[in-house]
């Protein structure tokens, strides 16, 4: 069991935080890794990136966006309570190095990921342009944390309630147009905003990464289930990912894949919300 030692709700209430006790994940755990969930006994699993680590206080920090049971169930724990199962870290570690100029760009709950990503270049030295974005000003998170963790901190809103009016894509473009030391974007967010991004950032011939998040069985590369398509070949997302060469992504798959359970979807979170047994 994996207790929740501080709870924090954000962007009016559909997403939420929580540090949980972890030591053995939190000592191991590196940038761009994740950890796969059960609430509890009868619960499914789930994959969640972590949004940082705290060794010495052998904590791990997860953001999640309620968008179904699972997520909507794990929304009603609250500190001091206790998680079944948590395994990890899964995946494959970002790749860190100094390269000069790297631009972060975070859609959404995508920021949650990011976040220790965005950090860790800047602790390796590069130049950090971290963009991040959301629908609205009260759906933003972590704006401050991105502020420290990076050199340049651009904020953006669909509807211009905050920042740049407009897309993270609308500001990249004008960053990719003003400079041309651009070693490095990594892109994280909604599969449409990773796919617009990367189609333009192929225009400016710039090494582009994502991270992934189809929908995963057991995380061990066994199941098939979180296959992708990654320059024709067929990769499992979580042994040979989360991050993969956005260039190479057949998103249009992805959007297919990450679809195909939507009905069964919707059935377990009104029997939930509703209080029916499954």
């Amino acid at each position: 069991m994996f207790k929740i030692v501080a709870k924090r709700e954000m962007a009016e209430r559909t997403v939420c935080e929580f540090k949980i006790e972890a030591p053995d994940i939190a000592r191991k755990a590196e940038p761009g890794q994740f950890v796969v969930i059960r609430a509890n006994e009868t619960g499914e699993r789930i994959p969640l990136t972590m949004a940082g680590t705290d060794p010495g206080a052998g904590t791990i920090n997860i953001i999640f966006q309620v968008v179904g049971k699972t997520t909507a169930l794990l929304r009603s724990f609250g500190e001091g309570d206790e998680i079944m199962d948590i395994i990890g870290p899964l995946g494959v570690p970002t790749h860190v190095e100094k390269l000069g100029t790297v631009i972060c760009v975070g859609g959404g709950t995508g920021v949650a990921v990011m976040y220790p990503i965005t950090k860790a270049y800047k602790e390796a030295g590069n130049h950090v342009i971290a963009i991040i974005g959301a629908r609205t000003k009260d759906l933003l998170i972590l704006e401050e944390e991105m502020k420290a963790a990076s050199h340049d901190l651009r904020v953006t809103t669909d509807d211009g309630s905050y920042g740049h009016h407009g897309f993270v894509t609308d500001v990249l473009k004008q960053i990719l147009d003003d400079r041309n030391d651009v070693e490095l974007v990594v892109g994280i967010g909604p599969v449409p905003m990773m796919k617009f991004l990367c189609k333009m950032t192929k225009e400016y011939d710039v090494k582009t990464v994502v991270s992934l998040n189809p929908i995963m069985v057991d995380a061990t590369g066994m199941c098939g289930a979180c296959r992708v398509s990654v320059g024709g070949r067929t990769r499992f997302c979580c042994v040979d990912g989360p991050e993969f060469d956005g260039h190479q992504v057949d998103f249009d798959e992805l959007v297919k894949r990450q679809r195909a359970y939507l009905t069964e979807e919707k059935i377990s979170m009104d029997q939930f919300m509703g209080g029916i047994p499954e």
